[in-house]
């Protein structure tokens, strides 16, 4: 597994599963001939897409941002339509690092997307769920948490019950900005959904931007490179403009949950990258 020392955070990548969707859909107007140079495909036009876990140790607390795909809780139908080749072993990345899921104590979601929320139940009987995370706080933005209950005709497909029911209690929301801890901090974006957020951490001079579906891979870097399934595309070429400006002046880090390639990169002041964490394949 892959680790990233920032100031006093220790951050390591677990293994949430994988996916593969369709590349025009994630790079949105983007020319083919232009994403394909960054970000290669297969010849059904997918790119691979991980769903990967950051395990943040800070403060003597263990935080999950986001939850991976989860087990047994996708169709046959949307194995093959998602293209899951890989669902979760998350459990067995904890146990790894001597933890098990009991040792979380809080997950941060940027979004409720199933690829990011699966993980946060598990099937315990035909049509019942039950939370994993049982001892966490699940963190997630007001707007988020509203539209995760109660979705619209275009989030419905992606808010899915089975994901929100048997967490209900552990949830606390926010409505501009949270710090979970000691420089740690959960900051409501927009964009990619409604109720999108980004989790920052700084100590002293030390600095990760964890970005969310705002950059989804190392492709995404270019403001304007929205995806297709941005719900509001122009909330998201702003507030990644305005993100990656102030990590390029910090020289932050900035890591990836679905990146395949790249677990994280950092950059300098005129967006060049200066350092990088590759994914162990």
């Amino acid at each position: 597994m892959e680790t990233l020392h920032v100031g006093k955070a220790k951050v390591t990548w677990l293994r949430g599963g994988v996916t593969h969707l369709d590349g025009g859909a994630m790079f949105g107007v983007v020319p083919k001939a232009l994403w394909s140079k960054k970000y290669p495909c297969n010849e059904k036009n997918q790119i691979e897409l991980r769903t990967d876990p950051l395990l943040i140790q800070v403060s003597g607390k263990n935080y999950l941002i986001d939850s991976g795909i989860g087990n047994k809780k996708l169709t046959e139908k949307q194995m093959r339509n998602f293209g899951v080749t890989e669902e979760s072993g998350i459990e067995e990345s904890l146990q790894k690092l001597n933890l098990s899921r009991e040792d979380i104590d809080a997950v941060l979601m940027t979004h409720m997307h199933f690829d990011h929320a699966c993980g946060l139940t598990e099937k315990i009987a035909e049509d019942k769920y039950a939370s994993v995370f049982e001892n966490a706080v699940i963190y997630t933005t007001e707007v988020e948490w509203n539209e995760m209950r109660n979705p619209n005709i275009r989030s419905v497909n992606t808010y899915w019950e089975m994901n929100w029911q048997p967490i209900q209690e552990q949830v606390v929301t926010f409505a501009n900005e949270m710090e979970i801890t000691e420089g740690l901090k959960m900051i409501h974006t927009g964009g990619h959904s409604d109720g999108h957020a980004i989790i920052l951490y700084e100590d002293g001079d030390e600095v990760f931007i964890h970005m969310g579906d705002l950059m989804a891979t190392n492709a995404h870097q270019n403001k304007l490179w929205a995806m297709a399934y941005d719900d509001y595309p122009v909330t998201s070429v702003h507030e990644k403009e305005k993100w990656t400006d102030y990590g390029f002046n910090k020289k932050a880090w900035f890591t990836f949950y679905h990146d395949a390639y790249y677990r994280a990169i950092r950059f300098n002041e005129a967006g060049e990258r200066i350092d990088m964490i590759k994914r162990n394949r």
